[in-house]
């Protein structure tokens, strides 16, 4: 007889709470690595309990330290990293020794409920006696005849998605998939390259260019500003988020290139050029000019003209840079993820023209 969808919600809430199995936590499938820039490699390992804890996602390229979240600002604001996905997460073997082990153990602990005792048999009976329902069939012995053609695959939070009932949302029991096989269309959330590259998207860290000026940091009143970024200083920047466990690889590079220049000049007594502040990428992949001798009675391509004296303080200019995003992955996927901004501010002085009278 095979049970319920409600009683599948009961036991995921029974394995995440009751058991104490943290399949989203750092030792198990999907965790974020620590990172400097330029990558590092960082294959699966042992838990605790000795159990291997193979899939892991690895971020190379120019990605933020630590796994935290790189400085891209997406342009699109409905636009969100995904906050959870189900990835590969124990052998039959494995997954046995921790399921068991762990159920064992609460079923035995003083006091327990009848509700969380009723779902850990069920669960219980979900993984050793066949016991599932239409779309999702039970387990003989948790698979272990088909041990090592293939994995449980389970529920993964993103660390850095705020919201916990997003993050939690990936909450279905851990189902198994045979290594070359897709997962069952209905989770919708498996690994795919796409999100390896939202999550790439995530963790790139931008370069933290700062902005040519001519005069430099100090200017004049009604003096235009000339500004610029050599393209030595301001090129296509990548980075790469990948999943290698047997019999599933896969693995998402998404690069950033820079499109335009746009200045705030930090009051509204300025203008700037062009009149709408952007200033686009050359043929040569720079944008503006720089300023030499004998341009001084020339409109800059791109710079401000500030109007009043900044007084005893300073303007905040501030330089963004938009980025058109794009990215490939396994299997020759790939598309467009929105554009990124990443802004800098610079301390402007501007000062009266002083005139001299004989």
């Amino acid at each position: 007889m095979p049970v319920t969808r409600s009683w599948a919600a009961s036991a995921a809430v029974v394995l995440s709470l009751t058991l104490g199995l943290t399949l989203t936590g750092t030792a198990y499938a999907g965790e974020i690595p620590s990172n400097t820039e330029g990558g590092m490699e960082q294959s699966g390992g042992n838990d605790d309990s000795g159990i291997y804890a193979a899939a892991r996602i690895t971020y190379s390229g120019s990605v933020a330290p630590n796994g935290a979240s790189g400085n891209v600002t997406s342009a699109d604001v409905n636009w969100t990293p995904p906050p959870c996905w189900y990835a590969p997460y124990l052998g039959a073997k494995d997954f046995k020794a921790k399921m068991s082990k762990d159920i064992e153990r609460q079923l035995k602990t003083p006091g327990i409920g009848s509700t969380a005792g009723s779902a850990l048999t069920e669960l219980k009976r979900h993984y050793e006696a066949g016991y599932g329902w239409s779309d999702n069939p039970g387990y003989e012995d948790y698979n272990v005849d088909k041990d090592g053609e293939g994995m449980f695959w389970a529920g993964v939070e993103n660390p850095n998605e705020p919201d916990v009932l997003k993050r939690s949302s990936c909450n279905d029991l851990p189902f198994w998939v045979d290594n070359g096989e897709a997962p069952p269309p209905r989770y919708e959330e498996a690994i795919t390259p796409q999100i390896l590259a939202a999550l790439a998207y995530q963790h790139m860290q931008l370069p933290d260019t700062e902005v040519t000026l001519a005069p430099e940091q100090t200017t004049k009143v009604n003096l235009p500003t000339w500004a610029w970024l050599d393209k030595a200083v301001f090129d296509e920047v990548q980075a790469t988020a990948s999943i290698d466990v047997p019999g599933f690889d896969l693995q998402a590079t998404t690069t950033a290139r820079p499109v335009s220049l746009t200045l705030e000049p930090g009051t509204d007594d300025a203008v700037t050029y062009p009149p709408s502040g952007e200033c686009v990428i050359n043929d040569d992949g720079s944008i503006g000019e720089p300023y030499a001798r004998g341009k001084a009675n020339r409109t800059p391509p791109c710079g401000i003209k500030y109007l009043r004296s900044s007084g005893n303080g300073t303007y905040n200019l501030q330089a963004t840079i938009t980025w058109d995003i794009s990215w490939t992955g396994t299997g020759g996927a790939g598309g467009d993820l929105p554009d990124g901004t990443f802004g800098n501010g610079q301390a402007v002085t501007v000062q009266e023209i002083q005139s001299v009278n004989r």
